[in-house]
């Protein structure tokens, strides 16, 4: 018997095709033509900052190590959300919420001037990879994650978006009095991925009405670290800049024999074999050419012995697009694929097909209006118009809802290695914090302060 179990979100980015149609000149043009902010103005909030910074940043960078040295999978974030709530209410914020998606924590910081209600989100969780760097304060904790006893690490990044948030969290509360608006601090569980048979993620908090519950934000940053870039840089994408993840599960079903006699069984690896092999012609003859897209199998399980022919074969993998209409291509053909495949092997199939995190799309309108920020802060030639990446993020879910400004963080010293996400040897050095810090307080201070400001 054939089956085939669709899971997940149906709903469209909405901003997927506003981003698509929408000239970034155009919008940079409208930015420019405002009116930048009094020069003395600018140079007055960089000089409270870096006062603020010069006294914090030693401390934070403390902190990020202890993050660093403690990691914990998603879901299972304690430790590091009780140091992010202490740290919260040490700085006296008006509320501090804990429990949210499990382990989330969200802190509010309201102004003494009246003003709008920005939102900026740091991811806390860890990977379970097991850690191989110089770092004196590498990890060595291991867990159970799956059934298999794994070690953990911050193999991504998200003990520096930590602490560079509770360093934001820092300055902004010594600058309290004249904070014309309210600053939602979103820290978010398991952006990795809850455990299998959770929930949890940006998606849960978003379900538990992070974005929606008093205070409301018109608009949300974020931040992530960036192997491949240097610490002092940061790099944006105008638009779509990060792919909508899909996960796939498929069982090919045959029947068993022994393998000197396959004329007496039907062979399940070679109906996954060819399958594979097929899946890569959606790509290459079923979409667009120009319509980006990757079809990835990962997992390719069957058999306990050299001489049997299996029962069945596993499959897993996963699949990145932008666009929906591709999206629901790429489905579509794959279960048109495994049909024929095994009605002509002779076997069945049945494909569970997981549509997970969004297109993380930053909003045109928003980029355009903080991209002179970023520029003025690290410099013009220090920000680097990033390419669209296959990679994914949760902070769509977020972006879905308000308008979102995502942006790397450079993360690698000149001339050194850094490692590459999700490996052991993933390194990022502690001077990405400060610079960190700087870009997302300015960022969100010219957002409240309805900041149209000149490199």
């Amino acid at each position: 018997m054939t089956a085939i179990h669709r899971r997940g979100h149906t709903r469209r980015n909405r901003r997927l095709r506003k981003a698509a149609i929408t000239a970034l000149a155009a919008s940079v043009a409208i930015a420019a033509a405002a009116p930048a902010p009094p020069l003395h103005a600018q140079e007055t909030q960089e000089a409270q900052i870096e006062e603020v910074l010069a006294s914090v940043q030693d401390s934070i960078i403390r902190l990020r190590e202890h993050i660093h040295q403690y990691p914990e999978l998603g879901n299972r974030e304690f430790k590091t959300a009780e140091l992010v709530a202490n740290h919260l209410r040490s700085l006296g914020f008006d509320e501090v919420h804990t429990g949210i998606a499990h382990t989330g924590v969200v802190g509010i910081l309201r102004g003494g001037r009246p003003g709008p209600v920005v939102a900026v989100r740091a991811d806390m969780d860890a990977l379970p990879v097991t850690e191989d760097t110089p770092y004196p304060f590498k990890s060595t904790v291991r867990t159970t994650y799956a059934g298999q006893e794994v070690g953990v690490s911050h193999a991504c990044g998200h003990d520096i978006h930590v602490a560079v948030q509770l360093g934001v969290a820092s300055v902004l509360a010594s600058m309290r009095d004249e904070l014309p608006g309210t600053v939602k601090f979103i820290f978010q569980p398991a952006e990795e991925g809850p455990p299998p048979g959770e929930e949890g993620g940006a998606e849960l908090m978003v379900a538990e009405g992070v974005l929606g519950d008093d205070p409301v934000p018109s608009a949300i940053f974020g931040l992530h670290s960036f192997a491949e870039m240097e610490v002092g840089k940061v790099g944006f994408t105008s638009g779509p800049a990060l792919a909508a993840v899909d996960h796939f599960r498929i069982r090919i079903v045959g029947k068993q024999s022994h393998g000197a006699a396959p004329h007496l069984g039907i062979d399940p690896i070679v109906m996954a074999s060819q399958a594979v092999a097929a899946f890569q012609t959606i790509r290459s003859r079923n979409l667009p050419p120009l319509e980006p897209s990757v079809v990835t199998v990962g997992i390719f399980r069957g058999g306990n012995r050299f001489n049997i022919i299996p029962n069945e074969v596993e499959l897993e993998g996963t699949v990145r697009t932008y666009n929906p209409d591709v999206r629901d291509a790429v489905e579509r053909r794959m279960g048109e694929i495994l049909a024929g495949v095994t009605a002509a092997g002779g076997g069945t199939f049945e494909l569970d097909y997981d549509r997970g995190t969004p297109a993380t799309i930053n909003d045109p309108d928003l980029g355009a209006r903080m991209l002179p920020t970023l520029e003025r802060v690290v410099g013009a030639d220090n920000v680097v118009a990033l390419d669209p990446t296959m990679g994914g993020e949760d902070f769509a879910y977020f972006a879905n809802e308000v308008p979102g400004f995502f942006f790397r963080l450079g993360q690698v010293l000149p001339g050194g290695s850094s490692g590459g996400h999700h490996t052991p040897d993933f390194q990022a050095d502690n001077s990405a914090v400060p610079v960190g810090i700087r870009a997302m307080t300015n960022l969100l201070l010219d957002y409240l302060k309805g900041v149209r400001s000149s490199p």
